[in-house]
């Protein structure tokens, strides 16, 4: 099994910018030193929710000081990006990280945003579908072009050119079955990102996100078939917020704190109690999500409960759940989160590292498609 790490770079303390953008290195650093396979980041703008506006810069960062980690995006955010600078960019940081790029891609949901970034939400998955397929094709051949309702792009080759093609290390977080079914048309595999903001429902914060995710993963496995008959199923990648201490106690009393601080943080930048929330066109299944503040409220409270939190066997055994449930051929845990302080988040690291790492890293996990994607069946 792979295992990497994800982090949201989630400022809920409001340190000084400066402080946190180096601490938060550092903790991705010592990551890297002690084993972990892969680091994962967001993309978000304008506010303490996550300060990564460009992932791939932190990544390209990273990649030159440690020359054997695989880097991650969870995820570039489609349709904040024009498509040419796009494959330009992930061109970059495959060249100078020697081909160790993992691509996710996403649509966003925030209003905030997309109104920041003067994109008309509205258009999020024609451009995810549109950007995408150039990028999946030039990564390929080099050549980007495309004649689609937003992008008219004119045929251009790349430089540098690709070093390989991004089929089988580009996956998609999606929240609803449609883009699922576009993500699996566009060869992308699914990543499942089970961190509290995807609770919905305030008796039961985990209820609806799960169903969600079940019924797009159903969707992106039917239509996977149906697009790419000859090729077998690019498995996913997983991450769970995880809270791990010698004490089981302990633990569960730090995903009780700051599991609440990062659905807050999120309730308020999806804006998830607003009448807006689920409104905007390609978003409509969102709806479900939408809660009062009453509602809000009581699942901050209960976010805990959508976790991974204990000992480091307790930390394991529901890990080892998810892993069964999911088959993924990598998982990366999410250490720390929001709020927490910098000591803290390197102790977790450490502790996971010492007491979980290596026992994750002997599971056994489903093929693996990050270095290719295997011969097609019957060839």
């Amino acid at each position: 099994m792979h295992v990497g790490i994800a982090t949201g770079f989630a400022n809920h303390s409001s340190v000084p910018d400066r402080q946190f953008v180096r601490e938060e290195l550092a903790q991705l650093e010592l990551a890297a030193q002690l084993g972990f396979e892969s680091i994962w980041i967001t993309e978000h703008h304008f506010s303490d929710y996550s300060v990564s506006p460009n992932p791939l810069v932190y990544l390209a960062y990273l990649a030159g000081r440690h020359p054997r980690v695989r880097l991650g995006t969870q995820v570039l955010v489609v349709p904040w990006h024009d498509p040419v600078r796009m494959a330009e960019e992930i061109l970059l940081l495959d060249h100078v990280s020697g081909g160790r790029a993992l691509i996710g891609f996403g649509r966003g949901l925030s209003r905030i945003e997309y109104e920041g970034l003067r994109i008309d939400q509205g258009e999020a998955r024609q451009r995810f579908d549109e950007s995408v397929a150039m990028v999946m094709r030039a990564m390929e051949t080099g050549v980007i072009e495309g004649e689609g309702e937003i992008f008219k792009q004119p045929r251009r080759e790349l430089r540098p050119r690709p070093i390989r093609a991004l089929k089988g290390r580009a996956f998609c977080a999606a929240g609803s079955p449609a883009s699922m079914v576009s993500a699996a048309k566009l060869g992308l595999g699914r990543l499942y990102l089970g961190q509290p903001m995807v609770a919905g429902h305030a008796q039961s914060p985990s209820s609806i996100g799960r169903v969600v995710a079940d019924e797009a993963s159903d969707a992106w496995l039917k239509t996977w078939h149906e697009a790419h008959p000859h090729d077998e199923p690019v498995a996913p990648f997983v991450s769970n917020l995880v809270f791990i201490d010698e004490s089981g106690a302990r633990a569960r009393e730090l995903a009780r704190i700051y599991t609440a601080k990062t659905f807050a943080a999120a309730v308020k930048n999806y804006e998830m109690t607003s009448e807006h929330h689920g409104t905007v066109k390609g978003y409509e299944n969102y709806s479900s999500l939408k809660m009062t503040p009453e509602q809000a409220q009581i699942a901050i409270e209960n976010a805990h409960k959508s976790s991974i939190a204990g000992s480091p066997k307790e930390v394991l055994e529901q890990l080892e759940e998810v892993r069964r449930r999911r088959e993924p051929q990598g998982m990366m845990p999410h250490l720390y989160t929001g709020g927490m302080p910098h000591d803290e988040c390197m102790r977790s690291i450490r502790l996971f590292a010492r007491r979980c790492l290596e026992e994750m890293k002997s599971w056994p996990g489903a093929p693996a498609t990050i270095d290719g994607l295997p011969a097609a069946r019957g060839a």
